[in-house]
């Protein structure tokens, strides 16, 4: 008996090629910065040597200081970003994707030869880099909070444009119950408390008007942002100002050290010589990225500002979910606007959080919708900050308008695209009404 072949179905189904999406954005972006770079270093340079001071003043353990010539270090600078730059075209050829180490290599590559070139042509050419990361820290601070609440809401589908007002109520509600409470550590604590009340219920109207009454949630959240600005000016002129010494001097918190950390050379005073709100900031990223991706709480989240109608048909209850975690998210707000009063100024001011919140919608587009990415695109907004406040301590020939006009520049091409793909939530903006 002869047997028939047997043929394997499996072995002759025809397999699928995914199709591998790559971008030259990366590669373009970076021969840009290059040339801009060889056409600053190489052929405007300013001569000279340029010191990077490594250790404050007080510190036990002194790190040496590191000179550079800046005509050498122009040289070195442009050619590594040029060898970056060629990587990234092979990486983009080969059907690979250019790494985010490779992109932050570049940047502080970038940034080395910058500070060299600049502070060589101040008249101190002295760059006190510790004092440049903790201003920077201090900066991105209130951004990080505004950040992460701007994540949890689009993440649930709702697109919070009020952080503004959210960090403005925060910061006016601690001033003045820290300032009626007087006690150092109890009115610091009620204080914080009250801020975190203030952004949620501030959350709470644009939760209430953007998913139970279906109110487009930007013009919701523009509303707010203007109708908590022109409360806390009034009340700042009418209350506060004539009341200065009793509603309006809140007791600021104390740096904390923490031992060993705070020792670590250069790292060690930046992030473990903090005031409270600092190390709850750092707590709150944790504890957001771990729930958003490795909890059922985050799960549910994402399910309902993924695909809503399909995380209802398994009985998560949308609309619900969405108002709390607003409310959530606008306490988080809160106590980054108490940062403000309680940690950095000491006293309210009208418009002080000076359009934060804006910039921390866009730390939320600039890191993907993701906590840590985020929060990494608010220092850099905050590094850029300061670092114009440094370069014209030091006398820099750098207009400080330009160092200004930075964050922005990084917020256009974000949103360009240059930072690759970008897409929020689906559901993002949209009001969900149960068929």
């Amino acid at each position: 008996m002869t047997l028939a072949p047997q043929h394997n179905a499996a072995a002759s189904a025809p397999v699928l090629e995914s199709t591998v999406v790559v971008s030259w954005k990366a590669p373009i972006a970076f021969a840009i910065v290059t040339l801009l770079s060889i056409a600053l270093f190489v052929f405007a340079p300013h001569g000279g040597e340029a010191t990077f001071r490594l250790s404050p003043a007080g510190d036990d353990f002194q790190l040496p200081p590191v000179v550079l010539d800046s005509t050498v270090t122009a040289l070195i600078t442009a050619l590594v970003m040029a060898a970056i730059t060629v990587a990234a075209a092979l990486l983009v050829r080969a059907r690979r994707k250019v790494s985010i180490w490779l992109t932050i290599l570049f940047a502080v590559v970038f940034l080395i030869g910058f500070l060299t070139w600049a502070a060589s042509g101040s008249s101190t050419p002295v760059i006190p880099v510790p004092g440049l990361l903790q201003g920077a820290l201090s900066l991105s601070v209130p951004l990080i909070f505004g950040a992460l609440c701007g994540v949890i809401g689009e993440r649930v589908g709702v697109v919070n444009i009020a952080i503004e007002g959210q960090l403005l109520a925060g910061a006016f509600t601690s001033a003045v119950v820290a300032s009626v409470v007087g006690q150092a550590v109890l009115g610091q604590t009620l204080g914080l408390i009250a801020a975190a009340v203030a952004g949620v219920l501030v959350a709470f109207v644009l939760a209430a008007f953007s998913i139970k009454y279906l109110v487009d949630q930007v013009i919701v959240g523009v509303v707010l942002n203007v109708l908590v600005l022109g409360l806390t000016s009034f009340l700042y002129t009418q209350v506060l100002a004539p009341n200065q010494a009793t509603l309006n001097a809140p007791p600021r918190l104390e740096r904390i050290s923490i031992p060993v950390l705070s020792d670590i050379p250069l790292l060690g005073p930046m992030l473990f010589r903090q005031t409270i709100i600092v190390y709850l900031m750092y707590l709150a990223v944790a504890l957001v990225y771990v729930g958003l991706f490795h909890t059922r709480w985050g799960l549910r989240l994402r399910a309902v500002g993924e695909h809503p109608q399909a995380a209802d048909t398994v009985g998560i209850k949308v609309n619900t979910t969405r108002f709390w975690n607003v409310s959530l998210a606008g306490a988080i707000a809160g106590i980054g606007g108490a940062f403000f009063t309680l940690g950095a100024v000491g006293a309210f001011n009208k418009d002080m959080t000076a359009g934060a919140g804006f910039i921390a919608l866009a730390a939320v587009i600039f890191g993907q919708w993701d906590p840590i990415k985020a929060t990494l695109a608010a220092l850099l907004f905050g590094f850029a900050s300061n670092l114009q406040n440094q370069l014209s301590v030091i006398g820099s020939p750098v207009p400080s308008e330009f160092m200004l006009m930075l964050p922005y520049v990084v917020t256009i091409l974000a949103v360009a695209g240059f930072v690759g793909k970008v897409r929020g939530p689906a559901a993002a903006g949209k009001p969900y009404i149960k068929s």
